[in-house]
């Protein structure tokens, strides 16, 4: 044991290691994105880094710009906001910084970084909240101005927002929730043999969690930064995966849009809350003066006509500068102008979100179609590598018969659910983005092929519910079950519901769709979008209150769990509406609300894949069997593991018998008279013998009674233990029951339901010889 401690010794230069980074981080503002908030007109910046400490409450900055006008003296004004409070406003002179190196301004390339402590009266410390340090994806934003000394006329104005380093967007969240989604396929994969089985069903609502969780920052609503960046998590799930804007499917993506008339804007390189409407987070809502207007003596100028205009002699210069070397100062930074009027603006919705994961607002749609391009590809690769592999052992393999032979008569059904549950999986992002490209009118070839890819997915669900319909309509609805190649070929859209409830899916994919029309064509109104999503999904919980569709009680607990969820949340995002106009702070406060209810959501369904997937039967037998356990193979709404064999269903279906299994292992009698009951009524006329250990019918289920003096004697005298192998002891009677026995012809009251019966007692058995 002392050995064991002394190992712990290795681990003291790893501790070491991570300690300075522990201690290094202080709490700290600094830029995360650059603008210019006005026309250049005589300062160029390509870098304005600027960072402040509260530890000793001094600002640091690096900048890089160039001059050019000569002769000019300016002030900076910084102006720093955090969550729309009051701002802090202070001026600094620069003719007092590096022995008045800056005035006038050099005309060249000057790349400037220094730490100027923050006089204390100020109060900079008091007006800025400690929480600013520590809560993630920070609202502030700060403002740079240079002013003419002389004239007051401005030369320049930057913005930059402020972050602390801490953000809800985390790369191991999107690899946690895409491992988590990789368990239920596996599980679905692996239990998808069987078309009534929960796993395909739970990996189907696993993604339509993350894909919602994804739909609800694509509406028009002023969200916190929080919020935004915690759904950025799930943006994979809608087939938006994270990118840069020279990936090679991005550009590819940009090249074919220009080749066929497309015109927007490419995804920009910097971070996209860069280019975020200024009324949004996480500015929120400067006023229109707040952007400082463009001097008429400059307006319409570019970066070229400027220089070109100067008036630049040798008299005007602190050092030698080239032309060439301002315009490539003017052109090797992305800094971009956004002001009101700007048309690289991102409004709230769809635009921001994928920009935010590095896909320009007209890449969306195509970037989803080459993913599912690539995932109906994957398909038809497993699946015929499968068919040849069953081909291959049905046909060299010594058992042509049986499970081999089986399984390839039904692997065309087989194949075309799981085509039918790729179809639902992508249903949710392909309705949402094929509908708001058509509102963009960019790219003819965009818009064709989103309108291909919209008919084949959408056709294949509504060809899968005729069929089903058409069935249960002509027929019953218990026929859905009967029919062996309809229930492994479309069972993905009723196999979890109880017969009569067979159309408890189309509710939801009305929804889904009802839902992407208002995503899409009500982008310029956050009102009507999210009154009209916040009804679709209260129908859709009282649908699942009303008809109770699935066969357990926990697979509808579970299905109004999330449907309550999904209220809930939509409910609260009222908050963001932009009419409303409520503070930053308390729309953070909702949006990290709305985001733990969605994580609670999320952990409950990882542990349920878990328990589809038979963790359970780790558990010891005697505490996972209860009493009265429901459903079919693994209890996965209740936490236990129950035979299939021993499954009935919550409200079982009159029309469909179940029939009883001659493996199960029946109730035993207690006493010596339950047993002489027993032998009684094993009695057969047709063999013309007793079948004592037989399995009773099911509607002959015993009642105890008291047996008569006259039966208590024969019984005694022809069945005592010295003349039979029977004994009142219960294992002796269940080793006869195991034992070989002559068989008895099934009786046609075993497939009777037992609540069709009633208990017989011991005098109403047929009189034994």
């Amino acid at each position: 044991m002392f050995s064991r401690i002394v190992r712990l010794r290795y681990l003291a230069p790893l501790l070491l290691t991570f300690s300075s980074l522990a201690t290094a981080r202080d709490d700290s503002l600094f830029t995360s994105s650059v603008t210019y908030c006005s026309s250049a007109e005589t300062i160029l910046i390509q870098q304005f880094d600027i960072a402040y400490f509260a530890k000793n409450q001094s600002i640091w900055f690096n900048i890089s710009a160039a001059s050019v006008d000569p002769n000019v003296n300016v002030t900076a004004n910084v102006m720093l906001n955090v969550y729309g409070m009051h701002p802090v406003n202070f001026t600094i002179d620069l003719c007092s910084l590096f022995s008045g190196a800056l005035c006038p301004l050099p005309m060249y390339n000057f790349t400037g970084s220094d730490s100027i402590p923050l006089p204390s009266s100020l109060g900079v410390s008091a007006k800025i909240p400690s929480i600013a340090f520590q809560i993630p994806d920070l609202e502030a934003y700060a403002q740079l101005s240079l002013t003419e000394v002389n004239t007051g006329v401005l030369k320049a104005c930057v913005q930059a927002t402020l972050s602390n380093g801490w953000s809800a967007h985390q790369v191991a969240v999107e690899w946690a929730t895409g491992a988590l989604a990789l368990l239920a396929l596996l599980s679905a994969v692996c239990y998808s043999s069987t078309s009534d089985t929960l796993a395909p069903f739970r990996l189907f609502d696993l993604l339509y969690l993350y894909q919602w969780t994804a739909s609800t920052a694509l509406l028009d609503l002023n969200y916190s930064s929080v919020y935004r960046a915690f759904t950025a998590n799930f943006a994979w799930a809608m087939g938006l995966f994270s990118a840069s804007a020279t990936s090679p499917i991005q550009v590819s993506i940009n090249n074919m849009r220009h080749l066929t008339g497309g015109n927007m804007a490419d995804a920009t390189g910097d971070s996209a809350v860069a280019l975020v409407n200024r009324k949004l987070s996480p500015y929120n809502a400067i006023a229109s003066s707040t952007f400082i207007a463009s001097s008429n003596q400059y307006a319409g100028i570019s970066v070229e006509n400027l220089w070109a205009s100067s008036n630049m002699t040798s008299a005007n210069y602190v050092s030698d500068i080239s032309v060439a070397s301002v315009q490539e100062l003017s052109t090797a930074g992305d800094v971009q102008l956004v002001t009101p009027l700007s048309t690289n603006v991102l409004q709230a919705g769809v635009p921001i979100y994928v920009n935010t994961v590095g896909i320009a607002t007209a890449n969306s749609f195509m970037t989803v179609f080459l993913v599912v391009l690539m995932i109906a590809a994957i398909l038809l690769a497993v699946l015929s590598v499968g068919y040849c592999v069953l081909a291959a052992t049905s046909r060299y393999g010594q058992r042509k018969e049986g499970y081999i032979a089986d399984w390839r008569y039904r692997y065309p059904s087989f194949a075309r659910a799981w085509l039918l549950r790729i179809c639902l999986i992508v249903f949710t992002p392909v309705t949402i983005l094929v509908l708001f490209q058509w509102t963009l009118k960019d790219s003819w070839l965009s818009i064709f092929l989103s309108v291909i890819l919209f008919l084949a997915v959408v056709g294949y669900i509504l060809y899968s519910i005729f069929l089903v319909y058409r069935l249960a309509l002509r027929l019953t609805p218990s026929e859905l079950c009967a029919q062996r190649d309809l229930l492994t070929s479309h069972g993905p859209l009723y196999a979890i519901y109880r017969s009569e409830r067979f159309y408890a899916t189309t509710p939801l994919i009305l929804a889904i769709f009802v839902k992407a029309l208002f995503i899409a064509f009500s982008q310029a109104n956050g009102v009507v979008q999210v009154v009209a999503i916040l009804v679709v999904e209260c129908m859709v919980l009282a649908s699942l209150l009303l008809l109770r569709p699935h066969k357990s009680r926990g697979a509808d607990v579970l299905a109004t769990y999330l449907a309550i969820t999904r209220v809930l949340c939509t409910g609260l995002m009222i908050a963001f509406l932009e009419s409303l106009n409520l503070g930053a702070i308390p729309r953070v406060v909702i949006g990290i609300v709305i985001a733990v209810i969605i994580s609670v959501a999320v952990i409950v369904m990882f542990i349920n894949t878990l328990v589809n997937m038979g963790i359970m039967r780790l558990v010891p037998a005697r505490y996972r069997r209860r009493p009265g356990a429901t459903p079919g193979g693994l209890d996965a709404e209740k936490g236990a593991e129950i035979d299939e064999k021993d499954w009935r269903p919550r409200n079982p279906t009159p029309e469909r018998n179940i029939p009883l299994d001659p493996d199960v292992n029946q109730p035993y009698p207690d006493s010596p008279s339950q047993t002489l009951t027993d032998h009684h009524s094993l009695y057969s006329e047709e063999s013309g013998s007793t079948t004592l250990g037989s399995l009773l019918p099911r509607r002959w289920s015993i009642q105890q009674s008291q047996p008569s003096d006259h039966s208590r004697s024969n019984s005694q005298s022809q069945y005592s233990p010295s003349q039979s192998n029977y004994s009142p002891s219960r294992s002796n009677y269940m080793s006869n029951a195991s034992s070989p026995r002559q068989s008895v012809p099934p009786s046609p009251l075993r497939t009777q339901s037992p609540s069709h019966s009633r208990q017989p007692t011991i005098d109403e058995h047929p009189p034994f010889p």
